[in-house]
């Protein structure tokens, strides 16, 4: 095994875990951490919300979980060439969308403006909100008990408002610092992640096509290079070996760039990776082609009106539901009946953010449908 960076996260310099346990056996904590994130039952509901198609358009498309695998696939790579600890890469990869809504960002937007007058959503505060109190699995604390590092990885992104509420993993979003390496190389493998295989599963619905996407630097250069070295090859085929190299691609800029920021920074330890700015990173020439690509996914597929007609119906399931368990908590399952008497709205968003696509579905049929729907 690869000797760990100086600056890496290890079980020295952790602040650990915020009810004392006894150490593992034959595991590290940060590989207890993950054990714990995949046993949770958020991880398993992740199998049945999706990205950016709601899970009954078909069986081939990404959904939540495996965008997950993939995520802590790629960061595990990147960590372990860095010299940083893989183990807590992976957790936070892997419980980075706990929190997610279904219908994607579609739900997301919905139940934010569902809450607006209680507090907001967001969805990396709702994963924190998951490991630290809503699983119930252990008899001596609520939520996952995770290490802080993993903790702090989840929450991505924090108001000063909602940062101040939190505690020491807030402290950063108002101190201006930076999280671990591993939480920087977490964040960008879910970028690297999402929108190389959103154009994988927009070329596979037809929603966007390979003529359109010619004009994406990125993408045009590895297509051209497929068509030159494989002339007759399957379209299906030229569409993974394009994306496989534009994966590899920007792992590749990132591992370089990264090793580059990181030399001429030369931080000796973790406290003087979370005072230095950001150093996991693309290439500036790099950034503007992700950022090119970003901009084409928003405009054709994002925006494509069988996508906006999809997100329409989303959007409104989750408005009705907030709306009817808002007016009447006793139509909530009781667990969640209890924790209404404390929060009405936050209980409420808690139960239809844990919910799956199809269960979402379900749940509305049965609440407002006329006819008798099975339970």
């Amino acid at each position: 095994m690869t000797e760990l960076a100086t600056y890496a996260v290890a079980g020295h310099n952790s602040r650990g875990r915020k009810i004392a346990e006894d150490a593992p056996q034959g595991r590290s904590e940060f590989q207890r951490d993950r054990d714990r994130i995949i046993h949770s039952g958020a991880f398993r509901r992740l199998e049945y919300k999706t990205q950016v198609f709601v899970n009954h358009e078909g069986d081939l498309f990404r959904t939540r979980l495996t965008h997950s695998i993939e995520v802590a696939q790629i960061a595990r790579s990147i960590a372990r060439r860095l010299r940083l600890n893989e183990d807590l890469a992976e957790a936070i990869s892997l419980a980075h969308d706990l929190g997610h809504t279904p219908f994607g960002h579609a739900g997301q937007d919905a139940l934010n403006a569902c809450m607006k007058m209680y507090g907001g959503f967001e969805h990396n505060l709702q994963s924190l909100r998951v490991v630290d109190k809503l699983e119930e699995r252990y008899a001596e604390f609520d939520g996952l008990n995770l290490c802080f590092e993993t903790r702090e990885g989840i929450l991505k992104h924090c108001s000063a408002d909602n940062a101040a509420k939190l505690g020491e993993v807030g402290e950063r979003f108002l101190n201006n610092r930076r999280p671990s390496l591993e939480a920087q190389v977490a964040n960008l493998a879910d970028e690297i992640a999402y929108n190389n295989h959103d154009v994988d599963d927009g070329l596979r619905s037809g929603l966007i096509t390979l003529e359109q996407l010619e004009t994406v630097p990125l993408v045009a250069a590895q297509l051209n290079e497929v068509r030159h070295a494989y002339p007759g090859l399957p379209e299906r085929r030229v569409v993974h070996e394009t994306v496989r190299r534009m994966i590899n691609t920007l792992v590749t800029d990132l591992i370089r760039q990264s090793e580059s920021n990181i030399s001429l920074q030369a931080p000796a330890t973790l406290e003087e990776v979370r005072s230095a700015p950001a150093l996991i990173a693309y290439s500036a020439g790099m950034n503007e082609q992700q950022r090119a690509l970003k901009n084409f996914l928003r405009i054709h597929l994002y925006r494509h009106y069988r996508v906006l007609r999809m997100s329409a119906k989303a959007q409104r399931i989750i408005s009705d539901l907030f709306g009817i368990f808002m007016a009447d908590s006793r139509l909530l399952p009781p667990q969640f009946q209890s924790l209404a008497e404390h929060d009405r709205a936050r209980a409420v968003a808690d139960y239809i953010a844990g919910m799956t696509d199809r269960y979402a579905i379900r749940e509305h049929r049965r609440i407002f449908a006329v006819e008798e729907v099975p339970v």
